[in-house]
C-alpha cells in the first residue's frame, strides 16, 4: 500500500511537469507623441535619407512601453506639391548596402524589438505628413522574451521648418496596435527525467525488500 500511494503521487507530479507548452498573446494599443527626423543623406543618387522617429506615450502605456526609437532608410519621390516616400529598416529593399536597422519599444523592464516597413505622403502646401505601415516583431525582454508578432500603425505629422529639432523634422501623433505572441515556459525536461528515474529505482528497491521478507517467513 505505501508503494502504491508513492507511485500514484509521483505520477501526478510528472503529468504537471510535462504539460504541453502554449502561447501567451497580448493585444493592445498605444498612442505616442512622435518626432520624425529626416537626414542626413545616406545615398544621394537614389535620394535616400537616414530617418529616425522618436516617440513618447501620451498617458500611461501598457507593460511600461512608454517610449520608442525607430530607425529606417527613407526614399523620397517629389511629384508636384507632394512627396511620396517609403521607409524600411532593410537597405536591400532599396538596392543599397548598409546596416540592418530596427525599432525598440521600452521604458521599463519589458522591451520589444522589430523592423519597420511603411510609407507616407508629404503635402508641401498643407505642410503635413500622413502615413502608416507595419513593424515585424523580432524579439524582446521581460514578459516579451522570444516575442513574435506584428504592429500596425498610422501617423499624422506636421512639418516643423526652423525647429530646434533639426532642419527637416515633423511632429505628430502615432497610433500603434500591437499583436504579440510569446512561448509559455515549461519545466526543463532533464529534471523530469531524473525524477522519473529516481522514482522507479526507489520503487524497485522497496519491492525487492518486500519479497525478501516474504521468503523469510
Amino acid at each position: 500500500m505505501p508503494i502504491a500511494l508513492s507511485l500514484l503521487s509521483f505520477g501526478a507530479n510528472v503529468q504537471k511537469a510535462t504539460a504541453q507548452s502554449t502561447e501567451n498573446s497580448y493585444e493592445f494599443s498605444i498612442t505616442y507623441d512622435a518626432l520624425a527626423i529626416f537626414g542626413p543623406v545616406f545615398n544621394e543618387e537614389k535620394n535616400i535619407l537616414d530617418v529616425a522617429v522618436l516617440g513618447e506615450s501620451i498617458g500611461d502605456a501598457p507593460f511600461g512601453l512608454t517610449n520608442f526609437d525607430s530607425r529606417t532608410y527613407g526614399q523620397f519621390d517629389e511629384r508636384g506639391t507632394q512627396i511620396f516616400s517609403r521607409f524600411d529598416a532593410d537597405p536591400s529593399v532599396f538596392g543599397i548596402e548598409g546596416n540592418l536597422r530596427g525599432d525598440r519599444y521600452f521604458g521599463g523592464s519589458n522591451e520589444l524589438f522589430g523592423r519597420a516597413s511603411d510609407s507616407a505622403v508629404i503635402d508641401l502646401v498643407q505642410q503635413t505628413i500622413v502615413g502608416g505601415g507595419i513593424i515585424n516583431i523580432t524579439g524582446g525582454t521581460g514578459i516579451f522574451e522570444n516575442a513574435t508578432g506584428l504592429v500596425t500603425f498610422t501617423q499624422e505629422d506636421r512639418l516643423t521648418p526652423g525647429s530646434p529639432d533639426g532642419p527637416l523634422t515633423s511632429r505628430g501623433v502615432a497610433v500603434l496596435d500591437f499583436s504579440i505572441r510569446t512561448p509559455q515556459r515549461v519545466p526543463e525536461p532533464g529534471a523530469t527525467t531524473t525524477l522519473l528515474g529516481l522514482g522507479f529505482t526507489g520503487a524497485a528497491l522497496l519491492l525487492h525488500q518486500y519479497r525478501r521478507r516474504l521468503n523469510n517467513f
